[in-house]
């Protein structure tokens, strides 16, 4: 797979615990692109709703979602690359945040490599005991969507970076 002609903006995609945040920062930071948290966009609701242990529903997520939306619009209208995570867990949220430059990078593992990671972090407010609730709304990207899974767990998230890279045909600015 290659990249858009124009400047690209990177969806860095997956359940919660699956390294969106690590991988995308790596990212960001070799590629010398902006980088934007999804998780930071969400409304304060959201956020309390999934610490309290509730998944969230799809109503909850379209005003998340158009803020995401709204992130690489811009960038794409400034001809600026850029990497921001989203779970981006349905095709039906993907096709609310696709453009021609976007380019979806899921990131894919085992139910047992992604909860153990999750519960070995405590710097985030989505609990592990959501995972099996991400693990099922989650419909991989399929034909037709401008995408690459990379599958995470057993090496370091630097690695799994440099393989999107490379996937990609992209040159990193920083090594």
């Amino acid at each position: 797979m290659s990249v858009p002609e124009q400047p690209p903006v990177l969806v860095v995609m997956g359940v919660s615990g699956s390294g969106k945040s690590t991988v995308a920062g790596l990212l960001a930071g070799r590629l010398g692109w902006d980088l934007e948290e999804g998780d930071d966009l969400h409304p304060d609701s959201n956020v309390e709703k999934m610490a309290a242990g509730h998944p969230l529903t799809d109503e909850d997520r379209w005003p998340w979602l158009d803020t995401v939306a709204s992130w690489i619009q811009e960038h794409t209208l400034a001809g600026r690359p850029g990497v921001i995570t989203c779970s981006a867990l349905k095709r039906i949220y993907r096709d609310r945040l696709r453009g021609e430059n976007v380019v979806f990078v899921h990131l894919s593992g085992s139910r047992e490599q992604i909860g153990r990671r999750m519960t070995a972090r405590t710097d985030h407010f989505m609990p592990a005991a959501l995972l099996d609730s991400q693990i099922s709304t989650l419909e991989p990207p399929g034909p037709g969507e401008r995408s690459l899974t990379v599958e995470v767990g057993g090496r370091k998230p630097a690695q799994e970076a440099d393989e999107i890279i490379d996937r990609l045909g992209l040159v990193a600015a920083v090594s």
